[in-house]
């Protein structure tokens, strides 16, 4: 009887391990292989190493990432840790452009 609770405690102490370590980590590996797979040109993105930018061109195993106007770079796909959603600020810049800057030196004169 002594050898079936010790083989339940081993039993409990696995079974509790794979709940806490290793499903959330499959989970989450599973989740960042789709987003990698959904990637589209245009997107702005993230890499692993803390560069952002925008995707330029997408091959099967590779991406290419325009991190500053007029330099790309080729990263692995693997290198893209997120997209980055687009912000309240970065959008209105992008709808009026030079009509932002404008405003604000035309605020600046009065």
């Amino acid at each position: 009887m002594d050898w079936l609770a010790q083989l339940l405690f081993f039993a409990a102490i696995a079974a509790v391990f794979w709940l806490l370590l290793i499903r959330p980590n499959v989970r989450r590996q599973r989740q960042t292989v789709a987003m990698q797979e959904a990637l589209q040109v245009g997107d702005r993105i993230m890499l692993t190493s803390g560069f952002f930018g925008t995707l330029v061109s997408l091959e099967e195993d590779r991406v290419e990432v325009e991190i500053a106007a007029g330099t790309t770079v080729t990263v692995a796909r693997g290198a893209v840790g997120s997209v980055v959603p687009p912000t309240g600020a970065e959008t209105d810049a992008d709808q009026t452009g030079s009509d932002a800057v404008e405003a604000a030196r035309d605020s600046e004169d009065n």
